[in-house]
């Protein structure tokens, strides 16, 4: 095969096939095509799209272009969850516990935050001791004795992916609903996964920023898992403003453990149990959608969700007594409050700029690699909907950088707006895409 050939066909809008795929896949992998031949052929699946057969063929080149982890030693039906990203977004932290609880086994393989987006292994890194680096063995040994493993992703897993993210970035071919599909399903799948539930997110503060882009992007990533052999179910959920109180490491800690102690954002705690509701539906732990609702509300009532989030920073090397005081987290020098000037309803938070402060603070990467500040971060004191008071807290900001602090206050304050008639609150759900199609 010729790689100009290939990317003539795809140019011309003639559907590759499975083994033209895997071939270029395999050979940029292994450096035997120049990039300006892969960036064509970017280039020409931007503008022409790809089938689903198209999609799965190329998720699948690019998830066995490395090592694939294999949990079929681990009993039980393995479901792993992924989020397509946003603003004080902590569900892993409070899902896989509670999922494990219910008793499926949860393997995650997470990444670290880049821009106004969190990461979960930045998070877990503000737990003194916690190891975000589990070899293969104490992957699978902690998955055995405790069912929950969370470490940082390899670049073992999916490596092709990998080349060719860092070739998008850099050739405007980012936004493409098939290149995004096959980038997320293509490392779920390559860790392991037996079926895998999404978070889709949609709003001013995610990637898809309509509800048409959202729905389009999940029928595709459901429509891989299906032809791969891995059900998949699509949640999508609003990102129009931060989704927990939280922006930021060693505060979502302290969320995470306030969600799983009963209290904390009620929000967050409501798409927590949603997403983990379709996980136990999955994994054959709950009868029913309710059922599965009804199971976590339980395990969190009764604790054991939080007794599970305390044996998982354990296993992993963590300071588990931070549950109890929660001082042994990262502290930040600089604390202030952000106030209103008047009153009225806030009728919108712009999720990304919230999220572009607690990057500014320190909170988060402008770059790949860049050291982040884990005690830096922002806490919300309002959500659209609700009434303020002049003087009224709006935020508090936390950063180690107080020449931040001036910056930061004027961008939560244009975040923020608010109007003098009444404001509707906005929708948490958007709806679902599932085997079925998409439905509300």
């Amino acid at each position: 095969m010729r790689a100009v050939d290939i990317i003539a066909k795809k140019r011309d809008g003639v559907e590759l096939s499975d083994s033209e795929i895997e071939w270029l896949i395999k050979a940029y992998t292994n450096n035997e095509i120049p990039d300006y031949q892969i960036a064509a052929w970017l280039m020409a699946v931007f503008f022409d799209g790809m089938t689903y057969k198209e999609t799965a063929a190329l998720t699948m080149a690019m998830a066995t272009s490395g090592n694939m982890v294999d949990l079929n030693q681990i009993p039980g039906i393995k479901v792993d969850k992924h989020s397509t990203g946003g603003v004080g977004d902590t569900t892993t932290l409070i899902l896989a516990p509670l999922v494990a609880a219910a008793g499926v086994p949860v393997a995650k393989m997470s990444g670290r935050g880049l821009g106004f987006t969190g990461g979960t292994i930045d998070k877990l890194e503000s737990i003194p001791g916690f190891n975000t680096t589990l070899n293969y063995h104490e992957f699978i040994t902690n998955l055995e004795s405790y069912k929950i493993a969370i470490t940082g992703q390899s670049a073992a897993i999916a490596p092709a992916d990998g080349k060719l993210y860092s070739l998008r970035d850099v050739t405007a071919t980012v936004e493409s609903i098939p290149l995004i599909a096959s980038s997320i399903m293509s490392k779920k799948i390559a860790s392991g996964a037996d079926k895998i539930v999404l978070d889709v997110k949609v709003g001013n503060g995610a990637f898809m920023k309509s509800k048409a882009e959202a729905i389009e992007l999940a029928k595709t990533m459901v429509g891989i898992g299906q032809l791969v052999g891995r059900e998949t179910v699509a949640i999508l959920t609003s990102m129009e403003q931060p989704l927990g109180a939280a922006i930021g490491n060693s505060l979502e800690i302290k969320e995470a453990i306030s969600i799983l102690s009963g209290k904390g954002e009620p929000a967050l705690r409501e798409v927590c149990l949603t997403l983990g509701s379709h996980m136990l539906l999955l994994g054959s732990k709950a009868e029913s959608y309710a059922d599965g609702y009804r199971q976590l509300s339980d395990l969190i009532e009764n604790k054991q969700g939080l007794a599970k989030f305390s044996e998982f920073i354990a296993a992993q090397g963590g300071d588990s007594s931070i549950l109890q005081d929660d001082s042994k987290l990262p502290q930040a020098k600089f604390i202030q409050e952000v106030r209103s000037s008047s009153q009225g309803y806030v009728t919108a938070i712009n999720a990304a700029q919230i999220g572009y402060a607690a990057m500014r603070l320190g909170a988060g990467r402008e770059y790949k690699g860049q050291a982040i500040d884990l005690a830096a971060g922002v806490l919300m004191h309002c959500r659209v909907g609700q009434t303020i008071q002049p003087n009224q807290p709006l935020a508090t900001i936390y950063t180690n950088d107080e020449s931040r602090l001036l910056e930061v206050t004027s961008v939560i304050l244009e975040a923020v707006q608010h109007k003098d008639q009444p404001a509707v609150p906005l929708p948490l759900f958007l709806g679902i895409v599932d085997k079925n199609g998409y439905h509300q």
